[in-house]
């Protein structure tokens, strides 16, 4: 695809990230096939390719509405159009960038701007934990809507860590919502770790991995999410304390495996923010190193058969396919994909259920059918955000892989 910068963007950064990643696409449509706004709304702008030529446009200088905001607000960022795409276009980046330049040339209506703001500042913040502890506390008085945004108080386990160390160890990102919402899925982390002989770190600094904010399009706020995540792990990945950085939100784990890109024009973070990518790990890829060591660990599993949902953010951000449903067949589990459409979107994308509930909620509902359909005991999934969105739709329950071994650990 031709471009032709309008002179406030040549020799720009973005400009020129924008321009490299618009020169590959070859207009072909294929990603239009994969985009799940494409298939439930059936317009051509809100599927990858118009969206390419809505922030074609952008950057040529032509006029921005909130029609183009509309269209680049209605992308789940899920990058099933990547993993579709034979140009190698990285749409992912493109429309972060497409959206940072929108956002400061649309004003948004006062409630949405509100919204966005609370958000991007809440959900990271301190004060979210607290928050949660109250809306637990009165969640049978919630209303509907509100109440499916607010999961049960988990169980005293939850909070149970293990103590034994061991020589190999690992840093782990408790994430900025999860110990708040879903506190076990950390520590059942720790405590298969710690079965497999590998002890989990945390560094109490570090927070939110920045995409809360970056797909926001706050993106310098995301950056400063990552440097002062970069910091808080630093000494310990200086003095080569860890063998990997693990996360256990894919959500979170594409985030930080792009550190490299999003900082490498910062000198004082871009080999940092290397170091720190490369190290990066999705918990899933320690499965062929851990599986072996678990089988003695394991008794007969209080749920066998799992249907497993991999997030957009596995299989298409991190390339991560068959590992989870591979390692848990070979621990005695039968687990397998949804019949159809394993590929999709459940709509969850981390802010996108709240800011886009409807188009969230039939993503979601889609998604459910596709997966209670081979009638499994338990849906697996690999992300916060997807596993609290499918259990607003279903009475099956929905859990991260991680806690279904920990509940078989003896």
């Amino acid at each position: 695809m031709q471009t032709k910068l309008a002179p406030e963007f040549k020799d720009t950064p973005d400009g020129d990230a924008a321009e490299a990643i618009l020169r590959k696409c070859v207009h072909c449509g294929f990603c239009t096939a994969t985009c799940p706004t494409y298939q439930l709304l059936g317009d051509e702008l809100d599927g990858p390719r118009g969206r390419i030529y809505l922030m074609k446009q952008v950057l040529e200088g032509e006029p921005v509405t909130q029609s183009t905001q509309l269209h680049l607000d209605r992308c789940l960022t899920c990058r099933n159009c990547e993993s579709t795409c034979p140009s190698g276009v990285q749409y992912g980046q493109l429309v972060d960038i497409g959206r940072k330049i929108v956002e400061a040339k649309v004003a948004r209506p006062p409630k949405e701007k509100a919204v966005r703001w609370l958000l991007k500042e809440g959900l990271p913040s301190p004060l979210f934990g607290p928050a949660m502890k109250l809306g637990q506390m009165v969640r049978p008085l919630l209303p509907a809507s509100l109440k499916a945004k607010v999961p049960p108080k988990a169980g005293e386990r939850a909070h149970q860590w293990p103590t034994r160390e061991h020589p190999r160890k690992v840093l782990m990102l408790m994430g900025c919502v999860q110990p708040a919402m879903m506190p076990n899925i950390n520590s059942a982390t720790a405590r298969v770790l710690d079965a497999a002989g590998i002890q989990t770190l945390v560094a109490d600094d570090a927070g939110c991995c920045g995409a809360i904010r970056t797909h926001l399009a706050d993106v310098d706020g995301g950056r400063n999410d990552m440097r002062r995540n970069i910091d808080a792990w630093w000494p310990l990945v200086s003095a080569g304390k860890v063998e990997a950085i693990v996360m256990n939100a894919s959500g979170c784990g594409v985030t930080v495996k792009d550190y490299g890109h999003a900082l490498a024009a910062d000198p004082a973070y871009a080999d940092k923010a290397a170091r720190i990518s490369d190290l990066t790990k999705d918990l899933s890829e320690l499965l062929e190193d851990i599986a072996p060591r678990l089988k003695t660990r394991l008794r007969k599993p209080k749920a066998r058969r799992l249907v497993f949902h991999p997030p957009c953010t596995l299989q298409h951000g991190q390339q991560l396919r068959g590992g989870v449903e591979t390692h848990l067949a070979t621990l005695g589990y039968e687990v397998q994909l949804a019949g159809a459409e394993s590929h999709l979107c459940c709509g969850s994308a981390g802010t996108y259920s709240v800011l886009q509930p409807e188009l969230a909620t039939k993503l979601r509902d889609r998604k459910i059918g596709h997966l209670i359909a081979s009638e499994p005991e338990v849906i697996v999934s690999a992300n916060i955000g997807c596993i609290q969105h499918l259990q607003t739709g279903t009475s099956t329950p929905v859990r991260h892989w991680i806690e279904v071994l920990d509940d078989a650990l003896t």
